[in-house]
């Protein structure tokens, strides 16, 4: 019999964390492998503080595994399921392992434990081309975009005309975005990985600043949101770009509660441009966010909100 990897940690992970419950929910936060995840280490605070049992581990320490009751074997719960899992991370890993590791999360939601953000929702998430899609269903305001392979770059190029914008498929924090001016700035197929993501390119509000929005939403509600400014077009803040306090219109925030619902996202990250016209364009979502950026100029307790959200979701009779 296989032996369950130990969990990376569990609570009650701080001495002054009040003493939980026999009905507490034992609900685990998969994290980044290695990752030191400061984001994890507030959540788990912010669940313990609300009654919770919390570990801490990764899906790669998870296991498919006949000979448990449950057939799945997950850190920390010895033959057991957790009531409730929370999605901090998938971590990279090869085709395989990603698959795998989505499987898990497949699993514990067909296993009847409330799964933030479930599989669907991330899948729905990571690949652009597939966002792009559930955004226009839903009828909201997206750029003109074109996913194809690069096999058949002729044919779908046609009816196109830059200036564009070139994304990776996958990928976040602005990574491998290009700006094309010309056909000629088309990237080449092993770049892209055999697949081109383009979208329109959005004039900016204001031609001397370039700056997009983005709002965190939990729960079907918006939790807080930061404008991020740069002297480039690329606004991501792992590119420069400076972040400030939002406060966003009714119509804004309307507009990103309405993104996260029509991927089926619990929480995330939606980035919203205002273009020289004054229209809102719903640029990405992440169903993975991280809110260190955003928590620093926020005064709104993001893990506290996240941990409200996901204990209701789990144990609707725990948070009132």
């Amino acid at each position: 019999m296989l032996e369950s990897s130990p969990p990376i940690s569990s609570t009650p992970a701080s001495p002054d964390a009040p003493p939980v419950s026999e009905n507490a929910p034992d609900v685990v936060i998969f994290v980044e492998e290695n990752g030191g995840d400061w984001h994890a280490g507030r959540l788990a605070r912010a669940l313990e503080l609300r009654g919770a049992r919390t570990v801490t581990t990764t899906l790669r320490r998870c296991a498919f595994d006949t000979v448990s009751s449950t057939g799945l074997r997950i850190p920390g719960f010895d033959g057991t399921l957790p009531k409730g899992a929370f999605v901090r991370a998938i971590s990279t890993g090869s085709l395989e392992e990603i698959t795998f590791r989505l499987g898990i999360l497949h699993a514990l939601r067909e296993s009847g434990v409330r799964v933030w953000n479930d599989a669907r929702a991330i899948e729905r998430s990571v690949d652009k081309s597939t966002t792009t899609f559930f955004f226009q269903r839903a009828g909201l305001p997206i750029p003109t975009t074109r996913t194809f392979e690069a096999i058949q770059r002729e044919r779908y190029c046609h009816g196109l005309a830059p200036p564009l914008v070139s994304k990776p498929l996958f990928g976040s924090q602005g990574n491998g975005v290009r700006r094309l001016e010309s056909w000629s700035d088309l990237p080449d197929a092993a770049t892209v990985n055999g697949v081109y993501h383009l979208q329109e390119y959005l004039p900016p509000h204001r031609p001397d600043s370039f700056e997009d929005w983005r709002l965190f939403v939990s729960g079907g509600r918006l939790v807080a949101g930061m404008t991020r400014r740069s002297t480039q077009w690329v606004t991501n803040v792992h590119q420069g770009a400076e972040p400030t306090a939002l406060k966003p219109d009714v119509r804004t925030a309307e507009l990103a509660i309405a993104a996260a619902a029509a991927v089926g996202a619990d929480y995330a990250g939606v980035d919203i441009m205002r273009t020289e016209n004054d229209k809102l364009f719903l640029l990405e979502i992440n169903s993975n966010p991280a809110w260190k950026g955003l928590q620093g100029v926020t005064d709104v307790d993001v893990a506290q909100c996240l941990a409200d959200d996901f204990l209701a979701a789990v144990m609707p009779t725990l948070i009132k």
